[in-house]
């Protein structure tokens, strides 16, 4: 019987939640099969069979903390008999890790996720149920594959309250939950990046009267590729550019600020606001691609994201990033920076408010207001002005975007 050993999923990533088994024990399986799915500090990873052969044990239940490195399950077959024993030890080190609210053991307990439908819910929200005395099975969950989140059982709780008609009165009770996943991986990366980069903020208004006309003249064009145009592309599009002439802020400076390390790629990060945590995955290389094709890749690392279904490769490499407040209702931010990276500018909402033209009238102009964070290691106020004034030009005079040539 060989163990099949999880591997390293990304930098960093020590641990990951068993989402979904793919699989059941005894079931036959070959190379490169997806056998379980697994929630990373990051996204949604798949993990694939390394052999072929037959499932022979499931250590983890849905739902269990699985370790990097430590057995996942066990398979036989085409080699795997006469390859790695499981030792006593590893399999009582694996029954010790796995939470079970029975006297169950393991393999029952994965047994029974397949054949009774047990309800998917992360451990946290099994711990949140448990105190709400709230029987998972009987909650309809919203999230992805019927995924049962916290706002479903509050949902539920207010269901019940309705049928029943009794008052709820709250008793100034607490709770406590472990950070994990994405929220953990957050947490500790804003700490890093507010204790290790010296931030500096610049603030500044951009016209957006040229730039919705732009769109909206682009639009139907785009729509028949079967691509949803928003502003977001010309964000990126025109940050790129402005890179072009000022290199600084699209490099990195390393840990004890000898070096700086100029990238070429503009590797363009967008935060989304997921069903799993904040991520920042980036566009690749978007000097080389055009409008359309940085909307196109815009598009679906959204959904991706959405979805929870973003590859590492879609959140590592990231050069610069763009948060954009704005599509909640925010104004006005000071963005904290995606390090190792050097600049961050977050974006606000459109407004359209009064302002002075050439001749001293007034009139109703489009606004929308972007703060930057940039690394004043190697970024000074000065160099930050003239990049946003470039890039702001190029998004209150778009057309002037046809006359740049790398």
């Amino acid at each position: 019987m060989l163990d099949f050993i999880l591997p390293d999923i990304g930098e960093g990533i020590v641990e990951c939640e068993v989402v979904k088994w793919l699989v059941k024990e005894g079931e036959s399986i070959v190379e490169d099969q997806a056998v379980v799915e697994v929630m990373t500090d990051k996204a949604l990873v798949e993990i694939p069979a390394k052999y072929t052969g037959v499932v022979a044990k499931l250590y983890y239940a849905e739902g269990d903390i699985a370790k990097v490195h430590e057995p996942l399950f066990a398979m036989q077959g085409d080699g795997a008999d006469n390859s790695v024993e499981t030792s006593n030890s590893t399999e009582q080190k694996v029954e010790t890790t796995i939470e079970s609210s029975s006297a169950q053991t393991p393999n029952e307990t994965a047994n029974n996720i397949q054949t009774k439908g047990k309800a998917l819910a992360s451990p946290a929200v099994r711990r949140l149920a448990r105190e709400m005395e709230i029987d998972l099975a009987q909650v309809q969950g919203s999230g992805d594959k019927g995924r049962v989140l916290k706002a479903d059982l509050t949902a539920s709780t207010d269901k019940s309250a309705d049928l029943i008609q009794l008052p709820v009165k709250n008793t100034g009770g607490k709770r406590t939950e472990a950070i994990r996943g994405i929220q953990a991986a957050m947490a500790k990366h804003m700490m890093h990046s507010v204790f290790s980069v010296p931030h500096f903020s610049v603030s500044e208004e951009i016209e957006m009267d040229n730039l919705m006309a732009a769109r909206a003249q682009l639009k139907p064009a785009f729509e028949k590729e079967g691509v949803k145009l928003s502003f977001m592309p010309f964000f990126i599009k025109a940050m790129s550019l402005a890179l072009e002439q000022f290199p600084i802020i699209n490099s990195q400076v390393n840990a004890d600020c000898t070096e700086v390390t100029y990238f070429d790629d503009h590797n363009i990060g967008v935060a989304v606001d997921s069903k799993v945590g904040l991520v920042v995955p980036n566009i690749k290389g978007v000097q080389h691609l055009s409008l359309l094709e940085v909307a196109q890749r815009s598009n679906e690392l959204v959904e991706l994201a959405r979805e929870g279904r973003l590859s590492s490769s879609d959140l590592k490499g990231g050069t610069i990033s763009i948060s954009n407040i704005g599509v909640l209702g925010g104004t006005v931010a000071t963005p904290v920076i995606n390090a190792p990276e050097s600049a961050i500018v977050a974006l606000g909402k459109i407004q359209r408010l009064p302002r002075f033209d050439e001749n001293d009238n007034v009139k109703a102009v489009n606004i929308m207001h972007v703060s930057w964070s940039g690394d004043h290691r190697i970024i000074d106020g000065a160099t930050m002005v003239r990049f946003n004034n470039l890039w702001k030009s190029y998004l209150e005079n778009p057309l002037t975007m046809l006359a740049v040539t790398r």
